[in-house]
């Protein structure tokens, strides 16, 4: 169960930003293997080599976020990284389901492929409401709000992807929290585009 809720945490996190959690998943198994122990046909996750790769990956992608029209453009990117991501990152995390990824046929017979399909899907659900999310705030606000959400966006992905590994029956609530958060934005987005629309007799002259 807490494997689930692990895999569900940091397929979550991948869905706001793909590289975030794969970080702090190699990191946490390279650097804290007591907290996060990657079975043997996933331990590449913490070669050095591909910890650089992702790390310089996330600077491109924290960046390119932020930019209004950028980011939406970088959505559509993202739209096969973030579920490979998430797919990624519960599997790894599904030790019990996922020991070696190696033989093909293997792999599809022992059905080692569903808790990276369960990820995937996962994760394409949270990017699609990110990608949903990210115009509306921008046309309301004039792309003001482009910065302000990413930073809100990577900061739920790194809180889910240490939550996942330290606290994974925590994991739900950050998942509410989150949806709430999303709900919050989308309906003061509508309002402030609402009131700009509205013509100036109705907003009250001036006296």
């Amino acid at each position: 169960m807490l494997e689930l809720l692990t895999g569900s945490g940091l397929a979550a996190a991948a869905g706001m930003n793909a590289y975030i959690p794969l970080l702090i998943v190699g990191l946490a198994d390279r650097f804290f293997p007591g907290a996060l122990a990657l079975p043997d046909g996933w331990a590449w996750l913490s070669n050095g080599w591909v910890l650089g790769i992702l790390a310089v990956l996330l600077v491109i992608e924290v960046v390119a976020d932020k930019i209004p029209a950028v980011d939406s453009v970088n959505d559509v990117v993202q739209t096969l990284v973030r579920p490979a991501a998430g797919g990624l990152v519960f599997g790894s995390s599904s030790t019990a389901s996922t020991v070696a990824v190696t033989d093909p046929a293997e792999f599809f017979a022992s059905n080692q492929w569903v808790p990276i399909v369960v990820g995937a899907v996962i994760a394409l659900g949270v990017h699609a409401g990110k990608t949903a999310l990210r115009p509306t705030a921008n046309a309301a606000t004039a792309g003001v709000a482009a910065p302000v959400v990413s930073t809100i966006e990577d900061v739920g992905a790194v809180g889910m992807s240490l939550l996942a590994i330290v606290a994974p029956v925590l994991v739900l609530v950050g998942l509410a929290l989150l949806g709430l958060l999303a709900w919050s934005i989308v309906r003061s987005a509508r309002r402030r585009r609402n009131a700009d629309l509205r013509p100036a007799t109705d907003r009250g002259a001036p006296g």
